[in-house]
């Protein structure tokens, strides 16, 4: 069985959560009905954010992540709804559980050193000692599924080649391993069948063409059998098999805009439609034996989830639940019980279980503090625009509920990471903050985002800084038409590639009077001759997007805000962890130094413990609090 999104390989670059230091709680009136209350940043992040669904082996409860002491650490929670247990306690290194085993309560979980991305994989025994099951210096390894019998699972790690993940087969009796496919390609390793024998190899030939291969792992021959020829620029990627391991359902954009679901038969080769929608379909898996099938479509920047009783072909009915996303869905081994979250702009994610069939859920977290009341907080809207050329570019606007015509907001743009990411539905505590205290948020989704289609993806290939800049500046003269809006105090943040576009606006345009940069890239020659080396599957493709550093130096030169420092007049805020892999500290170091020379306003916070995004409380506090004690004294 798959495990879903481990191996999702990608060129975005993550926006993390980032947080803040206390300061005094206030009330402000807004209307003669109800008093808006302001709360603290460390109220914000009393907040538990809370991730994983895995049932274990008697579905008596589930595998969930949290950092409620201030870093993730792996918790067991009853199904009955009685108090979790924690399983880890790490004080420094973020932990994320992975699975229980299928027929007992050992689990898998990974862990990295100080955001450095170079995860392990670990067994927790039944005894609470743990061990490393991927050993070693400067590799990176991470689980790929269970085989179905419950014998084995199988675990993806570069530690022969930095560049390449190979694939081990462990037992999950005594961890021995076997090596089943050295990767000398350097492909991502998408799925491998429940039954162990087939793995699915992904190639990307550029960023617009793809090629899905197999290989059975169970034959002598390891040799790659592509199962997607095709003329033109194509992209596939896999979804999962199905559980009797004889079809694989893939994505393809071969037939329009967004990617559909199309189903492959490995006994004759054959290849037939298998579910599509108006919007990309993001995911389609199975419970174990099939019963159940849980489909995804990013529709909006939202995610709309379907289940299906595949014996009846008919949609699942759930008893009322809270409003928001549905997110996180799985089954017991059994399929009679179901777990999953909901999630809103309004409310963090909170973890339900279900059993089939019965009148009532029963909820079994309480993640928003208790002293937040979620009538204080804003749902965003989405709001589109057209940009320089006539594009219609999307976005989710939050309005304080403070604003008016007669108490105008001040705004911030917040651009997304990537390039080719995008901003959703969905709570960040960050966002909140900001708005609570009287900020509006415009996330714009700029041409090169994803989930509206192929087209509006590639609009920006190798015209960033450019043409997605100016869908930036297009939304902040949107937000000057909102009577409610204060239309000279507008300003630009964002993390990684939203970083970037942040130096980017605040270097090449006079538009945005503040910059909040989270980790962004000021010197492109440098990034992308820096890259991870697990990242050589899809560097091709990257650099087809961003440009090849070796034949586009001079184009990446003059989109690079470090080289143009002289430009930026108004204050900037940068925000770095030591640790990134991604955007060195030395960009930011740079940064800092070419915007002191111009005597311009720039402050610089910097985690020593941190990597490409804050996962540490304390940090995401500390963020928070320096975002808004600068807008404070510049916007």
């Amino acid at each position: 069985m798959k495990l879903r999104h481990i191996l999702y390989f990608s060129s975005v670059f993550l926006l993390a959560a980032c947080g803040s230091e206390p300061q005094e709680t206030t009330e402000k009136k807004v209307s003669q009905e109800k008093v808006l209350k302001t709360y603290s940043t460390a109220d914000f992040f009393k907040t538990i954010s809370v991730s994983g669904s895995s049932l274990n082996h008697d579905a008596t409860a589930v595998l969930v992540s949290n950092d409620q002491t201030g870093i993730y650490n792996a918790y067991r929670y009853p199904v009955d709804g009685s108090a979790p247990q924690a399983l880890t306690q790490s004080t420094t290194d973020t932990i994320f559980g992975v699975s229980w085993f299928p027929e007992d309560d050992r689990i898998l979980y990974t862990a990295d050193q100080g955001g450095n991305e170079l995860n392990h994989v670990y067994v927790r025994e039944l005894d609470g000692t743990t061990k490393d099951l991927t050993p070693g210096e400067k590799l990176k390894a991470m689980v790929v599924g269970w085989q179905s019998d419950n014998s084995a699972f199988f675990v993806a790690t570069n530690e022969r080649d930095a560049r390449s993940f190979d694939l081990y087969r462990y037992s999950a009796k005594d961890y021995s391993r076997e090596l089943v496919y050295q990767n000398d390609k350097s492909w991502s390793l998408s799925d491998v069948s429940s039954n162990g024998q087939w793995l699915v190899l992904r190639e990307a030939v550029s960023n617009t063409d793809s090629n899905l291969y197999l290989v059975d792992l169970l034959s002598g021959d390891k040799n790659e059998l592509l199962i997607t020829p095709h003329d033109g620029n194509v992209s596939y990627g896999s979804y999962t098999f199905t559980t009797d391991g004889q079809n694989l359902i893939y994505a393809t954009n071969a037939h329009g805009e967004y990617n559909q679901a199309w189903e492959y038969n490995l006994a004759d080769k054959t290849h037939q439609p298998y579910f599509q929608a108006e919007w990309d379909v993001s995911f389609v898996y199975f419970s174990k034996n099939g019963r159940y099938q849980v489909t995804g479509i990013n529709k909006d920047a939202q995610t709309s989830i379907e289940i299906t009783d595949t014996t009846t072909g008919k949609p699942v009915a759930l008893p009322d639940l809270p409003a928001g996303d549905l997110r996180g869905i799985n089954f017991s081994n059994d399929e009679k019980r179901m777990v999953f979250y909901i999630n809103s702009d309004t409310s963090p994610s909170n973890l339900f279980t279900y059993q089939m069939g019965d009148n009532a859920t029963k909820r079994l977290t309480q993640t928003l503090n208790p002293e937040i009341d979620e009538a204080d907080l804003v749902a965003s809207e989405v709001r589109r625009f057209k940009s320089f050329d006539g594009l219609e570019v999307p976005g989710l606007l939050y309005k304080p509920k403070q604003s008016s015509a007669e108490a105008k907001a001040p705004a911030m743009i917040l651009v997304h990471g990537g390039p080719g990411g995008q901003s959703r539905k969905g709570y960040r505590a960050m966002v909140q903050h900001l708005v609570n205290n009287g900020y509006a948020i415009f996330a714009v989704n700029n041409r090169g985002s994803s989930g509206y289609g192929k087209t509006f993806f590639h609009l920006d290939d190798k015209k960033h800084g450019q043409d997605d800049l100016q869908d930036i500046v297009y939304g902040k003269k949107y937000l000057q038409t909102l009577d409610w809006v204060d239309a000279d105090k507008i300003g630009i943040m964002g993390g990684s590639y939203g970083g970037y576009m942040t130096m980017a606006g605040m270097t090449f345009t006079d538009e945005f009077k503040v910059g909040i940069n989270i980790f962004g890239v000021t010197n492109w020659t440098r990034t992308l001759t820096s890259i991870p080396p697990w990242w050589e599957s899809f560097k091709k493709s990257l650099y087809d997007e961003m440009g090849d550093p070796a034949t586009d130096g001079e184009r990446h030169h003059a989109i690079s805000p470090l080289f143009h420092a002289e430009r930026i007049k108004n204050p900037v805020l940068i925000v770095q962890g030591a640790n990134d892999p991604r955007v060195l500290q030395v960009e930011s170091d740079e940064m800092v130094e070419a915007i002191r020379k111009n005597n311009v306003p720039v402050e610089y916070v910097l985690f020593p413990d941190e990597g490409h995004g804050f996962r540490k409380k304390a940090n995401q506090i500390t963020a928070s609090d320096a975002y808004l004690k600068f807008l404070k004294q510049y916007l």
